[in-house]
């Protein structure tokens, strides 16, 4: 049985495994969970003794298969509460994250399966993320970053890779909603910067910072 912190140290490397090629270092899991390099390596030793990292000082860790069907489960019942809280509870998107990441460790199967049944068995959370299937298989998505759209293209906000509640709030007072088709009208050769037309016609400036962490199709 892992502990919440073991839990959120295998949901962590697999998140930043997604997003770089190689090995996770101790650096960026340090980062990433806001702890010292020392903690961070004995926690490591001691994922790496139970066989759900593969682990050698100096080169990075990665999860062996054990490892990533645990942390696919963690994910999964993060992103299933999420819709829930959405859904029906009547949070805002902005504000189920950390709540979520409380119920996530309830490890019941019955509770997760009965879950997912009530809530239709979605395929993505509120912030438009995938949700693992109950064998662990996560769906690919084929999403770009807005940033990697052109002028004159019209594309569907379907994502977001920055759940804070800054930037979340920023999107809502911003009209930039997920489902929602935009047009790039214009596209700063400067600062990266693009000018967009919301469904409305009304025209919404969004920096490069913004535009990298909204996924669309």
């Amino acid at each position: 049985m892992q502990s919440f912190t073991e839990e959120n140290y295998l949901k962590t490397i697999y998140y930043l495994a997604t997003r770089q090629a190689g090995e996770v270092s101790t650096n960026a899991l340090a980062e990433m969970t806001a702890t010292k390099a020392a903690s961070v390596t004995d926690m490591l030793r001691k994922l790496a003794d139970k066989q759900l990292i593969h682990y050698k000082k100096y080169q990075g860790v990665r999860l062996t298969e054990e490892g990533e069907r645990l942390a696919l489960q963690v994910i999964r019942r993060h992103r299933l509460w999420e819709v829930f809280l959405v859904e029906k509870l009547g949070f805002g998107w902005d504000a189920v994250h950390e709540i979520a990441e409380e119920l996530e460790h309830v490890r019941s199967e019955e509770l997760v399966t009965r879950l997912d049944t009530y809530l239709g068995c979605p395929q993505f959370d509120p912030h438009g993320d995938p949700i693992p299937t109950p064998t662990g298989d996560m769906p690919e998505t084929g999403y770009r970053k807005l940033s990697e759209a052109q002028a004159g293209e019209r594309v569907r906000l379907m994502a977001v890779l920055e759940h804070s509640t800054e930037f979340l709030q920023h999107l809502d007072h911003s009209n930039l909603r997920l489902g929602s088709s935009v047009t790039l009208s214009e596209v700063n050769a400067f600062d990266k910067s693009v000018l967009v037309a919301v469904e409305n016609g009304r025209m919404v400036f969004v920096s490069h910072e913004v535009a990298r962490n909204l996924l669309v199709s």
